[in-house]
């Protein structure tokens, strides 16, 4: 089957250093897209088209969701004009016309489908909101950055991520965009700060390993927002990203331990090395497992789960465990308290497998509590909590 992607139109407001066009040809792209044209002339020769209105602001999964409609026609709850549509080439001359001229007939049949009819469910950043959809109005550009950099966000996170780096990332996020700094630049410079925290941890330095590590952890939530909100996202960038966060939390708590020299006997710096490391290994295997029971991941399953996940033995988490153990003069302290944290985790997401399992023979594939069209009411403080962002950061 031959796919184009038409963009009609075009509008002069930029948002996060992108027009229109460049977003929509980014969006496209990243939806699979190889073949994009400013021209409707020609559409014919595809048996499928898919045609957006550069007029409006969409989302990536806005364009994935439209992507999979047939014969259909995509109208803007806001101001009830149409911002796209998918068509079979022969029928594309009259979804053009209906698109540009809101005069035009309808074409016969087809389908009109708003935002909050496509999924609403975002497992991927753990959220539950209608896709994105908005006219575009230079009056509104910074509304419309923030709902931009408010949808590139984790509903379901720790509480460092969720409370405390949406106000200062954004304001880096802007810089980077308007700079041209790429998201992968930012990962780097994240590298580069993890090997210094663990370098200055096993050298006793803990105070500057902490800003290192602070800093790189606000730097982590800049190149994923950057990514999302200048349509930047890359395979490189998503290994490299992910597989430094997997890899260096265990690292820098052992690394703590050495740095503290003969403050622990080696027996029990010993323990603690076999609980951080085995229990960090088993977290990451338990929600391997959990997610293969489902269509959700663990933190997602359960409001019980959300709230886990702000306080879970993750590395912001156990960067708070670090640090006032270290205001409290007791280094040492720190060590012990990232093992046990980490073990009672484990422990925690241990037993919400095994229900979790029990749950799956009863009931079948298991699915967030964010999908049921009754959170909002049944569980409303949760929903409020973590159905979406945008109050954290506006």
């Amino acid at each position: 089957m031959v796919s184009i992607a038409c963009i009609l139109g075009d509008h002069p407001l930029r948002l996060w250093g992108l027009s229109s066009r460049e977003r929509l040809e980014r969006q496209l792209r990243a939806a699979g897209f190889t073949d994009i044209t400013t021209e409707p002339q020609g559409l014919t020769r595809a048996t499928r088209v898919l045609l957006v209105q550069a007029t409006y602001l969409f989302e990536q999964r806005t364009i994935n969701a439209l992507a999979k409609q047939e014969h259909s026609l995509l109208e803007c709850p806001l101001d009830g004009g149409l911002a796209g549509a998918v068509c079979t080439g022969e029928h594309a001359a009259e979804f053009v016309a209906a698109l540009v001229a809101p005069s035009s007939p309808r074409p016969a049949g087809a389908r009109l489908v708003r935002p909050e009819e496509l999924e609403q469910y975002d497992d991927h950043l753990r959220r539950v909101e209608p896709p994105l959809l908005e006219p575009l109005r230079a009056d509104r550009r910074e509304v419309l950055e923030s709902v931009l950099y408010g949808n590139s966000y984790k509903g379901i996170t720790d509480l460092v991520t969720k409370w405390l780096w949406p106000r200062p990332a954004r304001k880096i996020v802007g810089w980077c965009a308007n700079a041209g700094i790429s998201p992968n630049m930012v990962t780097l410079t994240g590298l580069v700060l993890v090997i210094a925290a663990a370098w200055l941890f096993a050298h006793g330095a803990f105070a500057s390993g902490l800003l290192c590590g602070w800093i790189m952890t606000l730097l982590d939530t800049v190149d994923g927002k950057l990514a999302r909100v200048t349509v930047q996202s890359s395979k490189v960038g998503h290994w490299l990203d992910h597989g430094m966060d997997i890899i260096h939390p265990p690292f820098w708590y052992v690394l703590w331990g050495t740095g503290l020299g003969s403050a622990l006997d080696p027996g029990t710096q010993q323990l603690m090395v076999q609980l951080i490391v085995g229990g960090y290994l088993a977290g990451r295997a338990l929600e391997a497992l959990f997610h293969a029971l489902g269509s959700c991941s663990m933190f997602a399953w359960r409001p019980f789960d959300a709230y886990f996940r702000l306080i879970t033995a993750r590395r912001n988490p156990c960067l708070i465990i670090l640090s006032v153990a270290l205001l409290c003069g007791h280094a040492d302290w720190a060590v012990f308290g990232v093992a046990w944290w980490t073990a009672a985790s484990s422990a925690v997401m241990a037993l919400r497998l095994l229900y979790a399992v029990a749950a799956r023979m009863r009931h079948g594939p298991l699915r967030s509590w964010l999908t049921d069209p009754a959170a909002a009411t049944v569980h409303a403080q949760a929903f409020r909590t973590f159905a979406g962002t945008r109050g954290a950061y506006g």
